[in-house]
């Protein structure tokens, strides 16, 4: 588009839910950043991260759909939620026995994002780590030498997670073990995995799901409690663990913000050991979103002697909601010179 032409033409910048990011110099034809932008606060762990916008000319009226997308920096480091973790784990725990770590989260994505762990020192333990379907990375720690408490009672250990961005970044979380006496068996759970569907409009306190850790040990030592071990604070800010391992809603759902959440869950016995699951929660949507009306461009006047099909206004209509939830159909009045029809996804023309 050359000066002439947008100056002609009127051109304006229709944003949308972008205005504060993008803007138009119509002085000298150049689409500039409004602000500085966070691609991590607009889009999360979502890739490609695009802008969409829209340029509007006049006489005659033109629409011309413009893409921006955000590429991601290395601006953030892996962050453990807490900055230390304690277990009290048992001298007769046996070669082999599992402790799952804290994830760390890192907002980047790709090669900025969390790459590796370390543990240090590691004399009694080695650091396992396994990559999930959500991208992330979980970390346990595994005894590869037999505790004694006679000779050593506390250990202290570090974790560290490091991205792959340049220059790298690092987060750090301590690790104090406290070795006790006598705790053979770990807990359990019935299955890994768990699966649950929830409606969006769900009111707090709504059971999700239930799942179950048994411990073949007696007494104290048998006594299991379940944890939400993800980091993420939207998780454990939605979600609640009771002692009977009822998986309960604890805050608002939406459906146009999450379509879905991994929650990895522990059971821990008093001795320190421990197992781990994970639920899989699908929320169902519900219409309770109404279609919205923008109009991007119109016009005022028109000649009586306008051609048939000559377009006099352009609008976008959308509807958050999924599925037939947000599907809509446009009308106007009948017995009108007018009609209405379909530019494109949510583009239609008058």
């Amino acid at each position: 588009l050359d000066l002439k032409r947008l100056h002609a033409g009127k051109a304006r910048i229709h944003t949308g839910d972008n205005a504060e990011y993008i803007q138009l110099n119509k002085e000298r034809g150049l689409l500039t950043i409004k602000e500085k932008i966070d691609r991590e606060a607009l889009c999360g762990q979502t890739t490609p991260c695009a802008l969409h916008v829209q340029i509007a000319l006049e006489h005659p009226i033109e629409i011309f759909s413009i893409t921006v997308e955000i590429t991601d920096i290395n601006d953030n480091a892996p962050v453990f939620e807490k900055e230390e973790r304690r277990f009290e784990i048992s001298e007769s725990a046996v070669v082999g026995s599992k402790f799952m770590l804290e994830k760390a989260i890192d907002p980047d994505i790709g090669l900025n994002g969390l790459q590796s762990y370390s543990l240090k020192p590691n004399d009694n333990f080695i650091l396992k780590v396994h990559s999930q379907s959500d991208g992330g990375k979980k970390a346990e720690m595994i005894l590869q030498k037999p505790l004694d408490r006679e000779k050593e009672e506390f250990i202290s250990l570090l974790l560290t997670a490091v991205d792959g961005g340049e220059p790298q970044r690092s987060g750090a979380m301590q690790i104090h073990i406290t070795v006790l006496d006598a705790n053979d068996n770990a807990p359990v759970f019935t299955q890994p995995v768990y699966k649950a569907t929830v409606q969006e409009n769900s009111v707090k306190g709504t059971t999700i799901t239930k799942v179950s850790a048994s411990d073949a040990d007696k007494g104290s030592n048998g006594v299991v409690t379940y944890v939400i071990e993800n980091s993420v604070k939207s998780i454990s800010e939605i979600f609640h663990i009771t002692e009977d391992g009822d998986l309960i809603l604890h805050g608002p759902l939406n459906y146009e913000k999450a379509k879905k959440y991994e929650i990895d869950l522990e059971a821990v016995d008093r001795g320190g050991l421990s197992d781990s699951c994970k639920v899989f929660i699908d929320v169902a949507d519900i219409n309770d979103n109404s279609p919205v009306i923008k109009i991007i461009s119109s016009s005022n006047l028109l000649a009586e002697d306008s051609k048939s099909d000559t377009v006099v206004a352009v609008m976008s209509v959308s509807d958050p909601d999924s599925e037939e939830n947000g599907k809509v159909r446009c009308a106007i009045n009948k017995h009108t010179p007018f009609t209405i029809m379909s530019a494109s996804s949510n583009l239609y023309s008058l």
